[in-house]
């Protein structure tokens, strides 16, 4: 006995054939998880007794609609929590657990987060120790990175003449739980750096010595890099852990007696300072220096550089003549000159014996 369909009955069942998963494609999505945690256990290392510690989660919402926490529950009243009600489609954000550290010793706490962006609740961790008493680092070591403490993010060899060797240091403190080996990374070749002890044990602090080899510096003038403090081996960099690092190379200048000093080129500047405090409203500001050669050789400026960004310099002559003037536009932008991390500053290279290296201050609130 064979078996006959109509059109009609073809044609509605290919509809349901191609219908069907396009729904099943549509829904499936919702049921996904969108919330995303970069890190569900912390370790917020070690606190005084009655000092309360706080751990920073850091989440994402990597759907496409709203995310909306319903709420965020620990597991005791011993810690209070902080986090938004909503997130945009594609966001970060964070949520921060605080231990009141009411008891000594090693404490885990959990809190559970309920959102529509996940099946289940997601539960974050935070773990650390209360001691019977903590010193107060704040004023040895105003900076921190996790559980590492120090007290310096830029390193500035400035005055330096060709063969110098200077040292700078970097005092770190582990104030976690675990054992630490703090280093630098991504060093250049003209820099070198030794860390005692190498291995710092819970509470203890060290130092990081950083050596600069001026022989390996190929230019005079401004030479800067960049280098990443990690707390141990295989650590990743980022713009947290960065530390700027500038080095100013002296030219060679002949020695001068007094006769031939006499005969010098002489930079004379209408200021070495200027001011970028007061923008008047507008987004850039440009101020004029008058350069003047009042020696009896021609003055060269063989470098003019820039510290950091946000500034913009023209200098119309480069070699002047004596009795000959030149003139400096330096232009600032606000918005850029309000995120800077260090000073922002001009170098300029010269022959001047008494002037070799002159630095024009840009001073902003």
């Amino acid at each position: 006995m064979s078996i006959i369909f109509s059109k009609v009955e073809i044609k509605v069942k290919w509809v349901w054939v191609m219908v069907l998963p396009f729904y099943l494609f549509t829904f499936l999505p919702l049921n996904a998880q969108t919330l995303e945690v970069s890190q569900a256990k912390v370790n917020a290392g070690r606190t005084g007794f009655q000092q309360p510690i706080t751990a920073t989660f850091e989440l994402r919402n990597k759907g496409r609609r709203k995310l909306v926490i319903e709420s965020v529950k620990p597991d005791c009243g011993c810690t209070a929590v902080e986090y938004p009600k909503e997130v945009g489609a594609g966001e970060k954000f964070t949520i921060k657990m605080t231990y009141d550290a009411k008891m000594l010793g090693h404490f885990q706490k959990m809190a559970a987060v309920v959102s529509n962006g996940s099946q289940k609740p997601v539960y974050l961790t935070m773990r650390g120790v209360v001691v019977p008493e903590v010193l107060d680092y704040t004023g040895n070591y105003p900076l921190s990175m996790g559980n590492m403490l120090y007290d310096n993010n830029i390193l500035e060899f400035d005055d330096v003449n060709k063969g110098d060797t200077p040292m700078q240091e970097i005092h770190v403190m582990n104030n976690g739980e675990e054992p630490m080996q703090p280093h630098l990374m991504h060093l250049p070749p003209y820099l070198s750096a030794t860390t005692k002890p190498e291995i710092l044990e819970p509470g203890k602090g060290g130092t990081i010595s950083i050596t600069l080899n001026s022989d390996k510096l190929r230019d005079f003038g401004l030479t800067q890099t960049s280098v990443y403090l990690a707390s141990r081996l295989g650590e990743k960099v980022s713009k947290d852990s960065e530390i700027p690092v500038s080095v100013i190379l002296l030219p060679h200048l002949q020695d001068y007696d007094e006769f031939s000093k006499a005969l010098a080129p002489q930079l004379q500047m209408s200021a070495t300072d200027v001011d970028f405090t007061d923008f008047g409203g507008k987004s850039k500001k440009t101020v004029e220096l008058l350069l003047t050669n009042t020696g009896k050789t021609t003055l060269k400026i063989s470098s003019m550089q820039l510290f950091t960004t946000g500034l913009k310099v023209t200098l119309d002559k480069q070699e002047l003549d004596p009795g000959m003037y030149a003139t400096l536009k330096v232009t600032g932008y606000a918005d850029d000159l309000q995120k800077l991390r260090t000073k922002p500053r001009i170098l300029m290279i010269t022959n001047d014996p008494d002037h070799a290296k002159v630095v024009i201050n840009i001073n902003v609130k």
